[in-house]
């Protein structure tokens, strides 16, 4: 073969592999797409991680919030349950100590009369203690002379309403009175309205009402 015949040859294979407007034919084609194709996979692989980074971000926060507002949600509950105990508590102190001070107030003697109005004015604040020192003196005359004396008991009491430093309690009190004209005991069945205040580490009567 001649060396213008093997020109001829490499002449004619480029000729087939590119048409009259420039553009490829034939496997050029193909090669030119495959390249494309790899080219694009390429491109998604470097993309494809970038994906699941953002939702573990995301995931990430979600889960912060919702730990966040758990861990509000107990806080709030648990300072509600201790409030709901510092209330508990302080109805049961004043309860007992009502229940102490409504018999301080129905039981008296003529005999000890001054000891029983120390002990009724330090078991007392506020409006009452005013109110019962200024009609001391007058009733403490009144029994003196009657020879009047009266004992209390407690049949029921409940606590009306309750904060952690005022409680409004309920009671049930029968006070047996006798004096120089009945000397036959004398049954008074008294429903006492007590509010009790905390003053200190003390639960005083604030206010007292006989309905």
């Amino acid at each position: 073969m001649s060396k213008r015949a093997s020109s001829s040859d490499v002449f004619d294979q480029v000729s087939d592999a590119e048409t009259e407007d420039g553009t490829l034919t034939g496997s050029a084609e193909s090669a030119a797409e495959g390249a494309e194709d790899t080219a694009e996979e390429l491109e998604a692989a470097d993309a494809a991680p970038a994906l699941p980074k953002r939702r573990v971000g995301l995931t990430a926060v979600v889960c912060g919030l919702l730990f966040a507002l758990l861990v509000g949600a107990l806080g709030f509950l648990g300072w509600r349950q201790y409030e709901q105990y510092q209330v508990s508590q302080a109805g049961e102190a004043a309860l007992r100590a009502a229940q102490d001070y409504a018999l301080v107030l129905t039981t008296l003697d003529a005999k000890n009369i001054d000891d029983n109005y120390r002990k009724s004015l330090d078991g007392a604040t506020g409006e009452f203690k005013d109110a019962y020192s200024q009609g001391a003196n007058q009733l403490r005359q009144v029994l003196i002379d009657n020879k009047a004396s009266g004992t209390g008991i407690v049949v029921a009491a409940a606590v009306k309403s309750a904060t952690a430093d005022k409680v409004e309690v309920l009671l049930f009190v029968d006070q047996s009175i006798t004096n120089a004209s009945n000397p036959s005991p004398r049954i008074d069945r008294n429903r006492i309205d007590m509010t009790m205040d905390k003053v200190g580490d003390r639960w005083l009567a604030s206010k007292v009402e006989i309905l």
